[in-house]
């Protein structure tokens, strides 16, 4: 199979949506609760807020598709500019620097390499923001993506605590040179 990673456009608004409500979940602990995603989907992953960030300057928006089809098979979202929350501000060291904010590969094509391809030109994007470094945060529970990211050198520099739903979760802090 043929994919082709390009920086995502208006157009694919309501494909990117589709993906994002499927993946999330998967990125998610078992005490997420069920209401919770589906209040996050339908109001933070559909297509008006896609396009309203696909319009935003700070936000550059790639999706990996699969020739001919035009849907989606992953897609990452990387945001300029110094993070709001101050575990990360304490966290990384790298100045300016870029948010790996999402990193989904639909599931039916997970271990196929589309997601290595993915972050490869993610790091080239990221790149050519003139930032030097990149972070991210994942939860302390998924291994996988834990050791995604450490493949890829992303490397743990701290922790930060959020709410999500009715319960506090931990993320490890990753970072990276560009």
């Amino acid at each position: 199979m043929t994919v082709t990673v390009r920086r995502a456009h208006q157009d694919d608004a309501d494909g990117l949506s589709r993906l994002a409500a499927l993946t999330f979940p998967l990125a998610c602990t078992p005490e997420t609760s069920e209401e919770f995603l589906a209040t996050h989907i339908a109001t933070r992953l559909d297509p008006a807020t896609f396009r309203r960030q696909l319009a935003h300057p700070a936000h550059v928006v790639l999706l990996a598709e699969p020739a001919p089809s035009k849907d989606p098979i992953g897609y990452t979202m990387l945001i300029g500019g110094e993070p709001d929350d101050p575990d990360v501000q304490d966290a990384i060291t790298l100045r300016p620097t870029i948010a790996l904010e999402r990193f989904y590969v639909h599931p039916d094509h997970h271990g196929s390499g589309v997601a290595a391809q993915l972050m490869s030109a993610t790091l080239e994007a990221a790149r050519a923001s003139s930032a030097r470094g990149a972070w991210l945060g994942v939860s302390e529970e998924n291994g996988r993506a834990n050791a995604f990211y450490a493949r890829h050198g992303f490397e743990v520099v701290g922790t930060k605590r959020f709410h999500i739903g009715d319960a506090w979760e931990d993320d490890n802090v990753r970072e990276r040179a560009l």
